[in-house]
């Protein structure tokens, strides 16, 4: 219960900060939300988006899951996504993996884990597909870390097939999808150079107009 507490104390301490630093913060935050970026990310605790690019509450609407994964039946995932775009108007959607992932390390194990082996199965898929690549790669940790930078460049041509984004090139509006991922020994992001910006970038049978 401690620790709990803490939390709120720690809530006040950081609300007096702000309001220092900026009156009227909060009350701009209470009227709207203006984020140029959407962060599809990990779930993992060690990876707090608007902390790693040095965002205030409100520059990033965010969406996470184990392992940054775009599933087209995900109605969570794509419900966030079209909010995103044609509600707030992001101009930057970015696809962040890390490197230790462990979604990703679990992905590349056979050990059972439960209902949660249904989810990594996107990773699986992503590991079949590339296996030649992947199994000349010689140490596990190299491997894994390139099954994260793939798995990555997977799930931005996942959210570039999406009728949404696609809807959103179509009518014009300046959107980019952007492929990064994050590396928890430094704390540095790596830019995996995968900016998709206009539905000709993506393979003709998986554009919709």
């Amino acid at each position: 219960m401690k620790s709990l507490q803490a939390c709120f104390e720690a809530n006040r301490a950081w609300a007096a900060r702000m309001r220092e630093r900026e009156p009227g913060f909060f009350e701009r935050l209470l009227h709207a939300q203006k984020p140029e970026l959407l962060w599809i990310g990990c779930s993992d605790s060690r990876l707090p988006p608007d902390q790693v690019v040095g965002r205030l509450p409100g520059e990033i609407f965010v969406h996470r899951n184990v392992a940054n994964v775009v599933v087209h039946t995900d109605v969570n995932c794509l419900s966030v996504l079209q909010y995103g775009i044609e509600v707030l108007g992001v101009r930057h959607v970015i696809v962040c993996g890390h490197y230790g992932c462990g979604g990703v390390k679990a992905a590349m194990e056979r050990t059972p884990l439960g209902l949660i082996d249904n989810w990594l199965r996107h990773i699986r898929d992503v590991y079949l597909v590339n296996r030649v690549e992947l199994d000349a790669i010689a140490g596990a940790k190299a491997r894994e870390d390139r099954l994260c930078e793939l798995n990555v460049a997977a799930q931005v041509a996942n959210v570039c097939h999406t009728t949404i984004v696609q809807g959103a090139w179509a009518r014009g509006q300046p959107l980019t999808v952007h492929g990064w991922v994050y590396d928890l020994s430094d704390g540095l992001l790596r830019d995996l150079d995968l900016a998709v910006d206009r539905a000709d970038q993506i393979p003709p049978m998986f554009r919709v107009r």
